[in-house]
Formats: C-alpha cells, structure tokens, sequence
C-alpha cells in the first residue's frame, strides 16, 4: 500500500493552489504577436500629437500654450510703454490743473511765512483743498484707464505708440474687473502716498521682470503690455 495518499481533508497536490505555477499564456501557433500589439523586434508607435494651443495670433502658439510666450506678440519696449504714460498723464493732468484754477489750482504753491511756497506745498500737499483735487485726480486716473483698457487694450497714449494690454493666459482684452484692478495698483498709491517710489519701482520692473517686463499693475491684474499690430 502506498505511503504517497494525500491525508485526508487535504486536496490532492495538483489542486493545491499554493503549490501551483501560474501558467503562462501559450504563444500563437502563426509566429505574430497578440492582437493589437506590434509585430515582435519592431518599435512601439509613437504616441498621437497634442491638440492644437490655443493660438489667438496664428502663430503657432498662444497665451494659453504652456509657454505664454509662444505666439505672443513681441512685449512693448520699455522706453515706449514710458512715453506712453508720460502722453496719458499729461492728457489728464493738464485739462484737470486748468479746471481747478478757479478754486485755487490743484497744486498750491502759495505760502503765508514769505517762502518761496514750494517747501510748504510738499508739506501740506494732502490737507484743505489739494487733499480733495487729489481723491479728484484719482477717479479720474483711475476711471480713464479702466474705461481705455478695457475698450480695446490701449490708453490713448498706447495707442499712440502702439501698443496694448493683454491678458497673460489668453491674449484677450482685460475684462472690467482687471481694468479696474490695474488702474488702482497703477494710480492710487502714485497719487495718495509716494509717488516717485512707486514710478521708480515700475520704471525698474519694466527693464529687469522677466520674462514678461510686468509692472505690479500688471502682476495685479495678471496682464502684460505687447507691441500692437
């Protein structure tokens, strides 16, 4: 009587699924390889093409492409974007000066202590009347370039110089909320608190940004100044 019976309450060794071998697929009888996969020693194909960016300007990319400065117009010089807002300003403050001279002028240069009345007007520049021709200065700065940008991109200065303002991510125009948002970080503190920082530091942000040339407007609003066809 053989010893080799399997002991009983146990399944025999070749249903024992912890002994068994999985098994492997056995190979087609023709020689080619399963359905769907290349034929054997050959490269796998390449996968299929990306779809088209987004490409506002025909040029083989756009401001919603990976790279924002692919298809984007080439970025306004900076010596250009300048002498654009040097034109809007002179625009605004000349009329708004001229207006106000009936009420004493916008900026007051007169003294009562016999000085030359210069030292005094930068010293008292926001109380009685110059405080309020400057909230006055402001709505109209700041409604003139929400009004301009978000028209069609272009104070009258840009367009002078052609130039304009886009969206970073699309190259559309801004919509209000970003005109608006642009015109405030650009004017409100250049009229209310410290006017020769907040230009020095966007004249030094237009030269060194990269890769974009954004002034904090236009890190604000998310927006960027590009050469206008």
């Amino acid at each position: 009587m053989s010893n080799d019976q399997p002991t009983p309450g146990q399944p025999p060794e070749d249903d024992d699924p912890f002994l068994k071998k999985p098994q492997e697929p056995p190979p087609p009888s023709d020689g080619q390889p399963p359905y769907g996969q290349p034929p054997y020693g050959s490269a796998p194909p390449p996968p299929p093409p990306p779809p088209p960016p987004n490409d506002p300007y025909g040029s083989g990319g756009g401001f919603g492409a990976p790279d924002p400065l692919a298809g984007m117009p080439p970025l306004a010089e900076p010596g250009k974007r300048i002498l654009a807002r040097l034109i809007d300003f002179l625009i605004i403050s000349i009329p708004l000066y001229l207006i106000s001279l009936p009420w004493g002028g916008a900026v007051d240069v007169t003294s009562d202590n016999g000085d030359d009345g210069f030292g005094d007007a930068i010293s008292n520049s926001y109380s009685g009347h110059q405080f309020l021709w400057s909230l006055i200065g402001l709505v109209v700065y700041v409604a003139y370039d929400t009004y301009f940008t978000h028209k069609d991109g272009r104070t009258l200065g840009k367009r002078l110089l052609k130039l304009r303002v886009a969206m970073l991510n699309d190259g559309r125009v801004p919509d209000v909320g970003s005109s608006l948002m642009r015109a405030v970080v650009l004017w409100l503190p250049a009229l209310l608190c410290c006017p020769c920082l907040w230009w020095l530091i966007n004249i030094v942000l237009m030269f060194t940004d990269k890769p974009y040339r954004q002034g904090l407007q236009d890190k604000a609003a998310k927006t960027v100044v590009v050469a206008a066809r």
